[in-house]
């Protein structure tokens, strides 16, 4: 059984977690991901970090989001442990929930081309490709993905 909960971004669990993830992104794409994300920003008001657990209560992933513009926040370090079955749709479950109840309408993340895993995934899970935003802009590698949240057809 996996269980997710909010959690600091600084507790050593979730730090591990990260180092995993930034390692898999450093081989996968050639960059960890480390500079567009900040553990302390975490703690501020419409933001979350969270980690799901397995029955041993073993941190076996995470995942966060954080205001983008009014309306919509940006889904950030997800990651689930190799081997770790249903562990990314439980962090995504949780996230999609917390950020509704925070009053998010939608949902936008960034992933790389490359990596065809995380885009099978949230295609999965009804994200769909938008048109990039932010630093992503002038990053031809990366792929924007979105999904509304109230169910009102696309991102």
């Amino acid at each position: 059984m996996i269980q997710v909960a909010r959690e600091s971004a600084d507790h050593p669990d979730a730090r591990w977690l990260l180092d995993q993830l930034s390692d898999t992104l450093a081989r996968l794409t050639g960059s960890s991901g480390r500079a567009r994300f900040d553990a302390a920003e975490m703690e501020m008001p419409g933001r979350l970090f969270a980690v799901a657990r397995n029955a041993q209560r073993q941190p076996v992933g995470c995942g966060a989001f954080r205001p983008l513009q009014p309306g919509v926040a940006e889904l950030k370090r997800m990651f689930a442990l190799p081997g770790s079955h249903g562990v990314g749709a439980a962090l995504l479950t949780f996230l999609e929930q917390q950020a509704r109840q925070a009053g998010y309408q939608q949902l936008w993340l960034e992933t790389r081309r490359v990596n065809g895993r995380a885009l099978a995934f949230y295609a999965r899970h009804g994200y769909q490709p938008i048109a990039s935003f932010g630093p992503y802009a002038a990053m031809p590698q990366a792929q924007c993905l979105g999904k509304r949240l109230d169910g009102q057809g696309e991102a």
